[in-house]
């Protein structure tokens, strides 16, 4: 099994693939309980628009593929700290803990008014905590933030 930040750094190379292919500059990442990887995806913003985010992607393949009492052991990663709507298909799905690499609070500098990107103020610990289901976060760390900007910048 790889430590957060190796399995970040992979998130980090999703987001890059997804930017290369037109689309945000978001990765996310499935990880099992014996640590292998089981779905990728980065945003989709070319076909989907505001809804095609990675995690959510990735929450919702997850859900149709898995059983919840597996997702509850398996662990999404993610480049950027999940949205209110990401965090809410992670809860849906019963995905049981979210790493993430940048806070949405550092996102919204970095994108500013950008319209497809107007960022909401509410971290995905409040979404989390207002549910009736634990899920454990760890994040943001604060090392790969260099790497994890590189993605956007120039982008918005």
């Amino acid at each position: 099994m790889q430590s957060d930040v190796e399995y970040l750094r992979i998130a980090i190379g999703v987001a890059a693939q997804s930017r290369a292919a037109g689309n945000h500059p978001f990765g996310a990442i499935l990880v099992g309980p014996e640590g292998d990887i089981l779905l990728s995806s980065g945003n989709s913003y070319v076909h989907d628009r505001g809804v095609g985010h990675a995690e959510t992607n990735v929450a919702r393949a997850a859900a149709q593929a898995y059983e919840p009492s597996f997702l509850q052991r398996c662990t999404l990663v993610t480049s950027v700290e999940p949205c209110c709507m990401c965090a809410g298909a992670c809860y849906w799905a019963g995905i049981g803990t979210v790493v993430y690499g940048l806070s949405e609070k550092r996102l919204a500098e970095l994108t500013g008014d950008n319209p497809e990107n107007l960022t909401l103020d509410l971290s995905c610990h409040t979404v989390f905590a207002a549910g009736r289901r634990r899920v454990k976060v760890r994040g943001p760390f604060p090392e790969l933030e260099t790497e994890i900007i590189k993605a956007h910048e120039g982008f918005w």
